[in-house]
């Protein structure tokens, strides 16, 4: 069985999808083999109705998928730049492309986790985090990147109600990420959440 958050090595078969994003029609190239490869999966649509992109600045897209949020921060902030990471080769090559499709492939760096420069850090990240891949491996991931935040940096993460979103709240405060709901919304919650301490960086 293939999973979104691993290499699929089947039959590249694409299909175009219209979304609209921070009041931008845009189009993406997607396909089977990446999360939620037939459409803008609903937790996506719901943080990007809740939270205004940054005018400018650097921001981690952690679990990229086809590009979704990566191009449309980019094509929304002509200032902004976006690091697109995700472990499935195949997200990668279609963020490229619909990067390119959206004239923001010079802002937007699809990258797998490994490849990211060690030294670089993130005004913002933002997330629709692969809840399936199991808690234990779910909190390594968010323990790894979220120390990337500059000391005054957010991220903004989606989580569905009955995946665990109330829970990971309190346990993302208890790891000294003090975390709030910003919004609910169609079984989703919208998660904000920072350093306890911005000065220790």
């Amino acid at each position: 069985m293939s999973h979104y958050f691993t290499n699929d090595d089947s039959p590249l078969v694409t299909r175009d999808i219209e979304a609209r994003i921070f009041d931008h029609d845009l189009t993406f190239t997607t396909a089977g083999g990446v999360f939620s490869g037939s459409r803008l999966d609903l937790g996506t649509s719901v943080l990007l109705r809740t939270v205004a992109p940054p005018e400018g600045g650097h921001v981690l897209d952690l679990g990229c998928g086809f590009g979704p949020i990566a191009v449309g921060l980019a094509v929304a902030s002509p200032s902004v730049r976006v690091d697109a990471v995700d472990v499935n080769e195949r997200a990668l090559m279609l963020t490229r492309r619909n990067a390119e499709r959206a004239g923001v492939s010079e802002r937007v760096h699809p990258t797998l986790p490994d490849d990211v420069d060690p030294g670089t850090t993130y005004d913002e990240i933002w997330s629709n985090p692969p809840i399936r891949i199991g808690k234990e491996a779910l909190h390594a991931l968010l323990l790894r990147w979220l120390p990337r935040l500059r000391p005054d940096g957010v991220a903004y993460l989606v989580v569905g109600r009955n995946l665990g979103a109330d829970s990971l709240a309190a346990w993302l405060t208890e790891q000294g990420w003090p975390t709030a709901k910003l919004a609910s919304a169609k079984g989703f919650r919208v998660l904000k959440t920072g350093r306890a301490d911005p000065s220790h960086a």
